[in-house]
């Protein structure tokens, strides 16, 4: 990471290996129950399906290679602020009630800040003595002067380094405890990956006695892919894949998708590319970000007694279906994310086929910390036991809910500005991937039946079936062809998904 010391912070290289290691933690007398440490690395817009994991070569080492890896990891939302909201509640957008990245959406709001943020997963952590950690990206709304500025400390923080709004990687403000700090353009100083990694190295010599959860949520891989000057030059010859559905007219398809321009102009193409390899160019930043403070817990002895894990927010797509750069789409491009896991009781080399989604990261902290999941309101589950016990869990969960919200563009009229409000991410073309009526809901099966089922709330009431075991690349809309019963199935099941709450999302 060039030696960079953070704002005021202590170079990477300076930190000594000389303090003690965590200790048993527990309520007292023999038999107590060690508390193991945790660490999450958020990335943002990481996909996993077009290579998103290919910078990482440390991060596959350090992290899956001396774990486990999850081959079905997903969002249950493909957009930032509702999918960070289900992250820290471990709940369905349709129970934390963030719908979108804007306030009127409930990002951050004052309702989120008054009926969610007490029940994240932080707070219950940091009434059983965890010391907390958060630095980077929160929620895209956060900061704002409407609800509370920087001085709003989220409720279960200890230690509070929040990013103001989205993603950037200078010019930046943040909140360090409810104090702005403005940051520039200064590499040594501002990068806001190392940053992060820097700040979190300090935390850990001043914590390293006591049970601690961190949290470090990274800019990239969000534009506006600002790589770290010694990697600008990384990765010149790639390309997006040309593979799958790239740059392919989606005919059977949603509105928004059968309007994309296919086949793509050659200046589209251009800029799709270079987006991709800026995008991987931000992720080698991450990567050593990593390496420093896994070194770190390694160097101070707590590696041994440390949960790691690593994934993103959502994934991506650039070109496929020929839409320009986003998310919000319920392709497997854009809800697959990377998954990592090491830490005590976890064998090396481990690969799971079961599907974990972004809900079941905070079930999974707490049962770490020994707090019983029926305490909270949350939808998903604990995956430690299959992380830790040898046989694999058979009655792990089938199936699963993914929905999203569209924002921006008004009316029920299926046409898009060209600019303004209704738009969001219109690069080389622009497909209005914010309206409102991108509003969907899917069913997402893994078991013996390999199946996506989705409704959109449009005036088509369309349908989008797909068989992701004999069309991996979502190709073929079956919606016409398939059995009218397994529709009527498929259906009755959304409507029960999207009812459920706490224990009923998991049965």
């Amino acid at each position: 990471m060039g030696g960079s010391s953070g704002s005021g912070g202590t170079p990477l290289c300076l930190f000594t290996a000389c303090l003690l290691a965590l200790g048993a933690v527990g309520e007292g007398g023999g038999g107590r129950r060690e508390r193991h440490n945790i660490l999450l690395i958020l990335t943002d817009d990481q996909d996993l399906v077009l290579g998103g994991m290919t910078p990482m070569k440390k991060t596959q080492v350090l992290i899956g290679q001396s774990g486990a890896t999850f081959a079905n990891a997903f969002a249950v939302t493909p957009l930032c602020c509702p999918s960070r909201s289900s992250l820290l509640t471990g709940c369905y957008p349709h129970n934390h009630l963030v719908r979108n990245n804007s306030l009127d959406g409930n990002c951050s709001s004052e309702d989120w800040q008054k009926f969610q943020e007490p029940f994240t997963f932080p707070v219950y952590l940091q009434k059983q003595g965890y010391q907390t950690f958060y630095a980077g990206k929160y929620l895209n709304q956060y900061g704002d002067p409407k609800v509370g500025g920087v001085q709003h400390i989220p409720v279960g923080w200890n230690y509070w380094l929040g990013l103001v709004g989205n993603s950037k990687y200078y010019n930046y403000t943040l909140s360090a405890n409810g104090r702005e700090e403005k940051h520039g353009d200064h590499y040594e100083e501002d990068y806001l990956t190392d940053l992060l990694a820097n700040r979190s190295l300090e935390f850990l010599q001043k914590n390293y006695h006591l049970p601690f959860l961190m949290v470090l949520s990274t800019p990239a891989a969000h534009s506006p892919w600002t790589a770290a000057p010694h990697y600008k030059s990384a990765y010149n010859a790639i390309k997006a894949p040309r593979n799958g559905s790239f740059n392919v007219y989606g005919k059977d398809k949603h509105w928004l998708v059968r309007q994309a321009k296919s086949p793509m102009s050659n200046a589209s193409i251009e800029f799709l590319d270079k987006a991709y390899r800026e995008r991987w160019q931000t992720l080698l930043s991450v990567d050593d970000l990593v390496a420093a403070v896994l070194g770190q817990l390694d160097s101070l002895d707590l590696l041994k007694n440390t949960y790691v894990f690593y994934t993103s927010d959502h994934g991506y797509h650039v070109g496929q279906f020929s839409l320009p750069i986003d998310k919000r789409q319920l392709y497997e491009f854009d809800i697959r994310v990377p998954l990592l896991v090491r830490g005590p009781g976890i064998k090396p080399n481990q690969t799971h086929l079961e599907s974990i989604l972004n809900i079941d990261l905070g079930p999974t902290f707490l049962d770490i910390a020994g707090i019983n999941l029926s305490q909270t309101r949350m939808d998903g589950q604990s995956f430690l036991p299959l992380l830790v016990n040898k046989t694999r869990n058979s009655s792990w969960r089938s199936d699963f809910l993914v929905e999203y919200t569209g924002e921006g563009c008004s009316g029920k009229d299926p046409k898009c500005p060209h600019l303004g409000p209704g738009v969001s991410h219109c690069f080389p073309d622009c497909v209005c991937e914010d309206a409102f009526n991108n509003t969907y809901a899917c069913v997402r099966t893994l078991s013996s039946v390999n199946l996506q089922y989705c409704e959109f709330a449009d005036t088509e009431a369309f349908v989008e079936v797909y068989n992701v075991t004999s069309d991996p690349h979502q190709l073929l809309n079956i919606a016409k062809s398939v059995d009218p019963s397994l529709l009527e199935q498929m259906n009755q099941r959304l409507i029960k998904f999207q009812a459920c709450s706490g224990a009923s999302c998991r049965s």
